[in-house]
């Protein structure tokens, strides 16, 4: 089968939080004709993302086509729920014309990408690129993630979280500078310098605010990267096999809250006094009979009414994502006044 006949798959990557599902909502809500299907990979056992994307099912991508492979890294479960997930796109009765893939923010591409060569999916669909997000203001401001400075890090030394972002950049087909309109032209500026100081290769690099961005730009690279591994560089090349020890998630259950206000202040002082990564999830607030929906990254807290609870339960639930040393159950419940024992490493 050549590579004309082979569906072509975008795979989304970048740090968490640095917009991955948004950029994919602007995908399904602008497919240029395209049918798509999507696989939204998350990395704790509550799905915030997958759910989010639902609500843009439409006949371009309908409910069937959006699937979510939780708790635990695409990249390490390729064997057991990677490779069946994709063999669930290919047979739907209507074939998607492309597939998109949201890695989980703590995700090495490479990995994922040497799947594409396993016997029961490579003669049918092939990587078009790979999209890597990176926070243009975080990056600005010297930090390669949003709550951790370079400077935190002397010498040489390499921690979890630089190593995921270098092989996350070293693998793309094009890096998209998210949240520019917080890093301005100077910000901008600033972010391509450092992360091409630390890419092994020449990658092209856009601004994006908001997920905006010309669908023509992303989807029809013809990168086969599945057949270009050696020019995508990672930490983990001489490894068998890549595990997150590193990192943990905690989900907390929440009371109904009278307000959001507070709850968005106690996100925000948890980050900042016990380095948490991200928080994300949605909460019912009394009297709003639509769900809130939070997604923070380090302090730097958002939220929005996203849809209708409906018949589904009014039940408020975030995934709290940090380094193990960080994740502290008892003073993080505390923080956020949660009490129901969730704890997924």
């Amino acid at each position: 089968m050549t590579d004309l006949a082979k569906i072509p798959v975008t795979v989304v990557t970048g740090f968490l939080g640095t917009g991955k599902t948004t950029l994919i909502r602007h995908l399904l809500r602008n497919p240029g004709g395209r049918r798509l299907a999507v696989l939204v990979n998350e990395f704790g056992t509550l799905g915030v993302d997958g759910d989010i994307l639902r609500g843009c099912a439409d006949e371009n991508c309908p409910d069937e086509a959006i699937l979510e492979l939780a708790n635990g890294c695409i990249c390490c479960t390729v064997a057991d729920e990677f490779i069946p997930m994709m063999e669930r796109l290919l047979a739907l009765p209507n074939k998607p014309d492309h597939i998109l893939i949201e890695t989980s923010g703590l995700a090495l591409p490479k990995p994922l990408l040497k799947a594409f060569n396993w016997p029961a999916i490579r003669s049918r669909v092939t990587v078009d690129g790979v999209i890597a997000l990176a926070d243009a203001d975080a990056v600005a401001n010297g930090r390669f993630a949003p709550t951790l400075a370079a400077a935190d890090f002397p010498g040489d030394h390499e921690t979890p979280l630089s190593e995921v972002f270098e092989d996350q950049m070293a693998c793309a087909d094009l890096i998209l500078l998210s949240k520019a309109d917080l890093a301005g032209t100077a910000g901008l500026a600033a972010a391509r310098a450092a992360i091409t100081a630390e890419l092994p290769r020449l990658v092209p690099m856009l601004p994006l605010t908001e997920g905006n961005i010309d669908p023509a730009i992303l989807l029809g690279f013809g990168a086969a990267a599945e057949s270009d591994l050696v020019q995508r560089h990672s930490h983990h090349d001489s490894e068998d096999g890549h595990e997150h020890n590193d990192f943990a998630t905690l989900v907390v259950e929440l009371p109904e809250q009278v307000a959001p206000e507070p709850l968005l202040a106690a996100i925000e002082r948890l980050a900042r006094e016990q380095n948490i990564l991200r928080v994300k999830g949605h909460v019912a607030i009394a009297g709003k009979p639509m769900r809130l929906l939070i997604q923070a990254v380090g302090p730097r807290v958002r939220s929005q009414y996203d849809r209708l609870w409906g018949t589904q339960p009014r039940r408020s639930q975030l995934v709290v994502i940090a380094e193990v040393g960080d994740i502290d159950e008892t003073k993080i419940r505390a923080a956020l006044g949660g009490g129901i024992p969730a704890l997924a490493g």
